[in-house]
């Protein structure tokens, strides 16, 4: 059976995920992976990045149980200046190797970005460019970033329920980014935590 491999950020797990995931499922075995930036082998967390991959992972079983995987294999390591720039970038093509591991039958990874999808068409990951959804999980993060700071916001509309209950059992998180300052770097599209960026 054909692998449909969802790429993706999951931060926090929305209705669009979800949308997307149960469409992948009629026509693939699915396999998600959350990315993930390690320094020292400690995930490197941010206000773009609050939740663990462990949390993102519980709010993917939460939603879809075993019918689904979820895989830790698009990881990238600090220094994260390395993967860059894309393609000639002899480490990039490593991360291609990882997302790989353990698929054996024919795949394909979904995105919904067309320079995504050029992007993953050139490293031969087979992309399936989608409709790319109105809601982003940028935006559900941003209100909830909001509500945190005692505005009143309708992030729970674009989150599934049971997700909704995860994110308020972890909700310390929001707080805690809820008035940092954003410490990202955009590079070809792309955002990385800043720590971690130059140095190991």
């Amino acid at each position: 059976m054909t692998t449909g491999i969802f790429l993706a950020h999951l931060n926090p797990v929305t209705n669009a995920h979800v949308e997307i995931i149960e469409e992948l499922k009629k026509e693939s075995k699915v396999k998600v992976m959350p990315v993930i930036f390690l320094k020292n082998r400690t995930e490197v967390n941010s206000q773009s990045f609050p939740f663990s991959f462990e949390i993102r992972k519980k709010m993917l079983q939460a939603m879809f149980g075993d019918s689904i995987s979820v895989s830790k294999n698009y990881a990238f390591y600090a220094p994260f200046f390395r993967y860059l720039p894309p393609v000639l970038s002899p480490i990039s093509w490593k991360l291609k190797k990882q997302i790989l591991e353990g698929i054996d039958e024919d795949y394909f990874t979904y995105t919904g970005d067309k320079v995504e999808g050029y992007m993953l068409k050139i490293y031969g990951l087979k992309p399936k460019i989608g409709n790319r959804r109105l809601l982003s999980a940028a935006s559900v993060k941003n209100r909830m970033y909001d509500a945190a700071k005692g505005k009143n916001t309708n992030w729970q509309e674009d989150v599934p329920e049971k997700v909704v209950e995860i994110i308020n059992q972890n909700w310390d998180i929001i707080e805690k980014y809820a008035n940092m300052e954003d410490k990202t770097t955009k590079v070809a599209g792309m955002k990385f935590p800043q720590d971690g960026y130059w140095s190991k």
